[in-house]
Formats: structure tokens, sequence, C-alpha cells
């Protein structure tokens, strides 16, 4: 053991104590052979080996220990992460979304415009039926209704309902489930558990959204295996491989109604699955043990790994979960355990073998907008008004290179986080490589500042530098700005290290950290969606499908002093990078020209340089040292999003 790191395990281990071993019974002594006097009478003698006994496996037990305890384990009774762990273990899948895509689980495959399985055709609507109007809304076809009609994707194409019959768009997705599903009670599991958790879904006692529910004209059964799901008349929906609903037991859960399933213990505490673990008991306060599920479907894979699984509720102290992981109460320690708590204690253990560090880039990506428009310019720029510091986009593009993301990212998460590229991760399938962010340059980022009018003129790179013949921006003005990010430790630290940055450019840089409920405050009082920053530091979630909505001009709060919460609070409005976002979103993956929009509107992005892309906050979690199979993906919906291939010791090697 790495001498070093000695007093931080003795520090850790007297945090608990282990449990005593217990002496065990030794076993009786072999009886000794005796030697027995043969008469020299020519006899034989057969000698039979006695045969080795036989070594019977010992059951497996596979322990997580988990910083929070679920709620319920009712699919449609609660949304914790905790619960979506436990979760995973009982259901595999139907769909598993990872690498900003989805896999099937359950199904055959996952429908497809490309393959044709998925199609968009023509339908009649009149008077009456319910269609989805231009602003997306579910509504009957009545005079004064704006709709598109078929083939129509944008706003210039919109027509007015004046009566008769029209036609429309509309989606059509089949779902095919692998043949041989059983539920964990050797009950098959068919078509029509899908549709009865639709129907259980859709009734007003069962609390979850009915955004979908609303938008779907048909769900239905075709055979055991098959359902289809077709879209209310222009409903277009970009994620349409996933209306697929979750199964649910039909056999034993339609006796109940939907306002007797948020309570009772079949939904709630012991809910039947198809996954590779059923449950056996939930102890509340401590623990929840499942045991391996003998109809799972890939248990013919060797499938799942161990006999009994146990989810235990350890809390959130980080010290103590450590301390359980290096005695061997826990196996692998979830996201919700709080490890960020001690991330460099952990890191340290991970180095010296003691323990696995397991970390992943997630979806949330922290970003540095600049204040292009705020909202004093609204009505034209005055000479009042502050100085227009980031209309020009070489300045910009300066204080991008004069930003050394990588060391502030490494000092941040210790090397283990990846930069933001865009506002869609180098790992989706639709990034675009050419539209890469601009490196650290520092020396080229000060040329580029004296090229735009942001002189030195002093000779001293620890003051300003002063504007000099920069449209909207008085000679002599110092280049001093505020930089505004929330009280958020890391936020702190990042808005400290890039101000020592900029200030190596000749860029003074004020701090101020606000409390974040003042600091999303609505606008027009509020600092960003009030408008009201230089640069802003925040966080977006990237997602499946790319988010270049988030840049859309008409997404800028407060516009004709309306929706103040809308998302472009940089002011940034590009007619390109509109045209090129909004023909992304009009389309559908797999349509022709998807992937080509979305390309576009990442190089545009790219070039007109609205915010920073700065770094992905990380998934954190830790196993015993011999662990494998613990895999985080960023978009992965829980930490054992495939718990049933987790193992550790001789299957490991």
């Amino acid at each position: 053991m790495n001498k070093q790191i000695f007093p931080l395990l003795l520090l850790i281990l007297v945090a608990c104590t282990a449990p005593t071993p217990q002496p065990t019974a030794s076993p009786p002594p072999l009886p000794t052979p005796t030697q027995t006097t043969v008469p020299p009478t020519p006899v034989e003698i057969i000698i039979t080996a006695t045969p080795e006994p036989t070594a019977t496996a010992l059951p497996r037990t596979l322990t997580i220990c988990m910083g929070a305890e679920p709620d319920t384990l009712y699919k449609y009774g609660g949304s914790m992460l905790a619960s979506a762990n436990v979760l995973e273990a009982i259901y595999d899948g139907p769909i598993d979304t990872n690498g900003y895509s989805f896999q099937p689980v359950i199904l055959e495959k996952i429908p497809s415009l490309a393959d044709g399985d998925a199609i968009i055709q023509p339908v009649t609507v009149s008077a009456g039926d319910t269609v989805l109007d231009a602003d997306g809304n579910p509504v009957p076809l009545a005079a004064g209704v704006v709709f598109r009609p078929n083939g129509c994707r944008a706003d210039d194409c919109e027509q007015t309902y004046a009566g008769g019959e029209v036609q429309m768009d509309q989606l059509s997705v089949p779902f095919t489930l692998l043949a041989g599903l059983k539920w964990a009670d050797g009950e098959p599991l068919t078509a029509q558990d899908s549709v009865y958790s639709f129907e259980l879904a859709g009734d007003p006692e069962t609390p979850v959204s009915t955004f979908d529910i609303e938008r779907t004209a048909s769900y239905t059964a075709l055979d055991e295996q098959t359902v289809q799901w077709i879209g209310v008349p222009g409903y277009l929906d970009a994620t349409y491989m996933q209306n697929f609903w979750h199964p649910l037991p039909k056999h034993i859960w339609s006796n109940y109604t939907a306002q007797e399933l948020l309570e009772e213990e079949i939904s709630n505490q012991t809910p039947l699955g198809w996954g590779p673990y059923m449950i056996e008991e939930w102890e509340i306060g401590s623990h929840i043990r499942l045991r391996r599920n003998p109809h799972y479907f890939r248990a013919n894979e060797g499938l799942p790994k161990f006999d009994t699984l146990i989810y235990r509720f350890t809390g959130e102290n980080s010290l103590g979960n450590l301390a359980k992981l290096l005695s061997g109460e826990c196996d692998l320690l979830e996201q919700n355990a709080h490890i960020d708590d001690m991330f460099a204690e952990f890191l340290e253990l991970d180095e010296a073998g003691e323990l696995q560090l397991i970390t992943s880039p997630g979806t949330v990506w922290e970003h540095l907008d600049f204040g292009i428009v705020p909202l004093a310019y609204d009505d034209g720029y005055q000479s009042t008004d502050r100085p227009d510091f980031f209309g020009d986009v070489r300045t910009r593009q300066a204080l991008a290179m004069c930003l050394d993301r990588k060391a502030v990212a490494d000092a941040i998460y210790l090397g283990r986080t990846e930069l933001a590229p865009s506002y869609i991760p180098a790992s989706h399938p639709l990034f675009n490589p050419d539209a890469a962010p601009i490196a650290y340059n520092p020396e080229q980022g000060k040329l580029l500042l004296d090229e735009i009018g942001w002189l030195d003129d002093d000779g001293d790179p620890t003051t300003p530098r002063i504007a000099q013949g920069i449209p909207q921006v008085p000679d002599g003005t110092p280049f001093s700005i505020t930089y505004r990010t929330t009280t958020a430790s890391q936020r702190q630290r990042t808005a400290d290290l890039f101000a020592e940055n900029l200030a190596q450019c000749g860029v003074q840089v004020i701090l101020e950290f606000t409390e974040a409920a003042e600091y999303f405050a609505d606008g027009p009082e509020g600092l960003i969606f009030g408008r009201a920053f230089d640069l802003a530091q925040f966080a977006w979630l990237a997602e499946t499908i790319p988010a270049c909505g988030l840049y859309l001009s008409e997404q800028i709060p407060g516009l004709n002093g309306e929706n103040w919460l809308n998302n472009n609070p940089s002011g940034y409005a590009s007619p390109a990078f509109d045209e090129a976002c909004r023909r992304a979103l009009a389309l559908l993956p797999g349509e022709p020209g998807y992937a080509d929009a979305h390309y576009e509107a990442q190089a545009l992005f790219a070039a007109d340089l609205p915010v920073i892309p700065l770094y992905y906050r990380l998934k954190v979690g830790a196993a015993r040292a011999d662990f494998c199979g613990f895999i985080y993906d960023p978009t992965a919906q829980s930490d054992t999003w495939n718990i049933e291939v987790f193992d550790y010791g001789k299957g490991c090697k």
C-alpha cells in the first residue's frame, strides 16, 4: 500500500466499525488411514479412489449503497433517481438511452422513418376532429383554428380553417416486443400490457403528465407482440421512437383502480417486472432485497451475475459511505451517496488501487453567456446605455481565446470531465466536428483586441484596455465588465480563474455572486432573464434532440415586454441561424436533410459565438477495486441501467 494514503485510510476506517468476524467451526479431522497386515497369500486387491467432494457454488450477493431511499417503486407514483436505480433491476428497459441515442431492450428494434416502419401519411380531417394547431396545442378543429396542412413544416404555409375537409400529416409508429418475454411470475408479457399502461397513465387519478397522451390519436395492440402509436393529426414528434408505454402487469393490476394503485403494496413496494431481479422485501429505512428472476429473458446468457441484490440506504455522509465501501459493507456507491463532496480523496484511493472512482461527463453543461443585447437596447442603443462591449463578434472570439477552459475544468474536476464544444456534446451522433470551439490562444486574443480598438495604452497588462474607435463604445472607455454567477462553490472558483485569464489579456473583471433565486428571477427585474449582465455563467441540459432552439431569436426574454423566461438571455439574433435551426427542428430523425440542418446550425453557432461553452458536470460513482460492468453514460436514465452485467471478483478477470 502507498504509505502516503495510509493516514487517510486509517481516518476513514475509524468512521465505522467493521463487523467482527465470528469464529467458524473447524471441520472434523479426516480419519487416519490404518495399516492392515495382509498374509502372503496371493490375492488381488482392488483399490477404489475416494471421490473428491463436489464444490457447491455459494450464493452471490451484490450490495449497492444509496444516498437516498425511494419514496415509491410505482412507475406512475414518483420520479426520484433512487427509485430509478431500483426499477432498473425490476424492469430492464424497455428502451435504453445511451450515447444520446435510443437502444431497444425488450423491443425488436427502434422504429425509424428511415427504415420505413414509422411513416408520415396524409389524413383527412373535418370540423370537430382533434388536431394539433399551429401553436402545438391539441384542439377540436373549428373555424379560425390555424393549422399546418399536409406537407407544411413552417409558419409561412400555415392556413386558417374555414370549414369542410382538409388534409394534415399524421405520424404512425409500430413497436414490436421480443418473442417469449415473461413477467417474473412466469406469465407472458404481451402488447396488451403496454396498452394497459397507456390507459392507466391516462386515467385522471394517475398523477403523471398527459402531454403525450393528449397528442395520441390511438394506441392499440395489433397482435400479442405489436402495438401501434398514431399521433393526433399535425403532431410530428421528434422523439416518436419513445412513444412506447412501459408495460405493467395487467393480469394482476387490472383488479385495482388507478386510485388504489397509488397506495397498494403490489404497485408501490413489490411491483412485478420482467428484469433481472424480483423484490423479496423492503425494510423501510434500511434496505430493499431482491432475488434473481428465473424468467429473465437473458437468463440463458448467465445473467444476472448475482443470486441476491441488496439496495442499502446509507445516507449522504460522504466519509461514512467511503468507510462502508472500504470495509466491504458496500460493493458500489451510486451518485446520490455524495461522492463528489470528497472527490479528491476518492481519486487518491482510486489511484492507489483501493477502490474504483467511476466518472462520466453528464448532460449538464456550464456556459458563459455574453450580454450581446441587454434589455436597455430594445428601444435602440442610447448614449446612456451600457457600452456595446460584445456587438462585434471578434470581441467575443478574442475573449474566448483568452479563457483556458481546459485548465479550469481540470482544476474543478481534477482532470475527469470534458469540455463542452457546443450546445451538443462531441459524443452525440449529430455533432458537427467542423464546428470546433475556439482554442485557448491568449496572444492571438490580444492581437484581435488590438485590431478591434481595445488598446493597451499604458503597456501595463494589469490595467484594463481602453476603447478607441469602436462603434457604440465611447473612446476612452476601459474594458471593465461584470461576471455574474450563482454562489455555488464550483461556479465561484470557475469565475475566479477566468477573471485571472481575462486580466492577462487586459480585461478587468468584477465578480458578483448571487443566490440562485434572485439570479434566475423572472424579468424584467431578474439578472439573467431581465438581460442585465455583461457575462453570466449558468447551465443547460444537453438532450438527444440537439437544443439549437435555445438560441432562436424568438427565445430572447422580454421581446415586446413578454415571455420573460425565454431561453436566450444573451439577446443573440441571427436570421441565418434561425433558418437552419427551425429547419432542423421541423424535420424528424430519419428524414432527409435532418442531420445536415443540425450540422449547419452548429456551424453558425460556433461562428457567431453568442455563448462560450465551458464544461460538463460530472456523474460520479465508486465501487470496490475488483468491480466490473458499471458504466456511466451521460444520457442513461439511472446509474444501474445495465445492472444485469454488474460483477466483481473472478468474473471480472
